[in-house]
């Protein structure tokens, strides 16, 4: 089956002409290149080389941006891609054991190979659709050696960039001999001699100081679904034996207290927040952790986690990290014995938090996150003439607090063209459909589960029978 889904994309718009991006509003995320009311960008090949006003390439294939707002693609920095095919099974979860009972301790025990490539494939192509041009696939079900390929063929048919962390299931069974000599294994078939690949490789591992070591002999970074309440004793002694560095990147961190804040900051350990997955699942303290990152000088990035209670949407994310850290310094204003007063977001700050912090956070802050002249062109435009953005008063108002994901015009993944006139290219819907469906109902099937598309709650399968 994987060889014949492969199929379902065919990414191959590639111009060997400069590009040249005319009359845009430009939100470059980059200090020293500003902000522009009608500027121009040039690309030649992958690389922005240029970005200012009235530039002009001879024989450059030109994009009129005129009315469009012109920014760098969007950073997820933790996705369980692999869970693409499950959306939104589980709308009203109150709790983790929620999202585990509706994944792990249910469907992913049955995941085929051709599973994880559907799963992986419909959310790196839903994430384009929506502006984000990079993200970090935590894939947390790779259950043989023929899974972990699978996952990594789909970002690399869809043309997304990303960092695929690679991950031993949590429940079920699964080959645990290829563990973690998979990640040798994968590095040597995939990246080795591949070094200008939009995908690259890292490792997804809990507290695990041997698997650590296994990551960091191969030069990987490391992945860690942390919960500070939970887990944030243990920091103490893992940076006192320098276990913690910068090749550390934490999911979550909710309810750490001050102390592993700055454990955490002194070790250079990379961050990644998450406004609706922390309030959804009511993780630990239910807030999302950017107040704390903010007072102890760290800038996360943010992180859409999954897809099977809500949408795929940074914007959506952007907006509700907003309202929480308002509602969070209001009832901190009321607390007449808060030791420290929080300062709201603007939005500029977190439009900076879902592409600039978030490259940094992916390890790509060299190559992407911001519009820099010698950067690679991942870049979003959206149409700001749309009836429900013209006229706009504030770009980063527009972008933040109304933009979605029809208001994106083109997405540019190193200077290729991936979604252009509103549509994702190269992509055949109907065979995409079909594989889908077929994998849902294999699963469906081998859970024993009989979906209800009005259920209020998703119950866990020895109930649903």
């Amino acid at each position: 089956m994987t060889d014949y889904i492969r199929n379902i994309v065919n990414n191959q718009n590639v111009t060997s002409k400069a590009t040249l991006i005319r009359g845009a509003t430009i939100l470059s995320m980059d200090e020293n290149v500003g902000n522009i009311e009608h500027g121009d960008i040039v690309i030649n090949g992958s690389i922005i080389t240029a970005v200012g006003q009235n530039l002009d390439v001879s024989g450059a294939h030109v994009i009129d941006a005129t009315n469009m707002i012109a920014m760098p693609g969007m950073v997820d920095s933790h996705r369980h891609a692999w869970e693409g095919q499950l959306r939104r099974i589980n709308p009203n979860a109150t709790c983790l054991d929620d999202y585990s009972n509706a994944t792990h301790f249910s469907f992913a025990k049955y995941y085929r190979p051709a599973d994880i490539y559907v799963g992986n494939l419909l959310t790196a192509l839903g994430a384009i659709d929506a502006g984000i041009t990079t993200m970090i696939d935590n894939s947390h079900n790779s259950r043989t050696a023929a899974h972990s390929d699978a996952a990594v063929e789909a970002l690399l048919d869809t043309g997304i960039r990303a960092v695929h962390a690679s991950g031993a299931p949590i429940a079920g069974e699964w080959d645990k001999a290829h563990w973690p000599g998979n990640w040798e294994r994968l590095q040597d078939k995939y990246f080795t001699n591949n070094p200008e690949s939009l995908v690259s490789l890292a490792v997804m591992a809990q507290l695990d100081t041997e698997l650590w070591a296994g990551a960091r002999r191969l030069g990987l970074s490391i992945v860690t679904e942390f919960f500070g309440a939970e887990m944030g004793a243990e920091l103490a002694s893992l940076h006192q034996q320098g276990l913690l560095g910068p090749d550390n990147i934490f999911n979550h961190c909710t309810a750490l207290p001050d102390w592993g804040w700055e454990i955490l900051r002194e070790a250079g350990v990379r961050v990644n927040v998450c406004p609706r997955s922390d309030s959804h699942y009511g993780i630990e303290s239910g807030m999302f952790a950017i107040e704390a990152t903010q007072r102890h000088g760290i800038n996360p990035g943010l992180s859409v986690d999954n897809e099977t209670s809500y949408s795929t949407d940074m914007f959506m994310e952007m907006r509700v990290a907003f309202y929480l850290q308002r509602v969070m310094g209001m009832h901190q204003q009321q607390c007449c014995d808060a030791g420290h007063a929080l300062k709201t977001l603007p939005a500029a700050q977190l439009l900076k938090a879902a592409t600039l912090d978030g490259a940094a956070c992916a390890g790509l802050q060299d190559k992407v996150g911001s519009l820099t002249p010698g950067k690679q062109a991942d870049l979003v435009l959206i149409n700001a003439s749309d009836l429900n953005l013209y006229p706009s008063g504030n770009a980063f108002g527009t972008v933040v607090h109304a933009a979605e994901r029809s208001n994106i015009d083109t997405v540019m993944i190193g200077g290729r063209i991936v979604k252009q006139n509103g549509k994702v290219l190269g992509v055949d819907s109907a065979q995409l459909r079909a594989a889908i469906d077929e994998s849902r109902q294999h699963l469906f099937a081998a859970a024993g589960y009989q979906p209800d598309m009005f259920a209020d709650a998703f119950l866990p399968l020895e109930q649903s029978d």
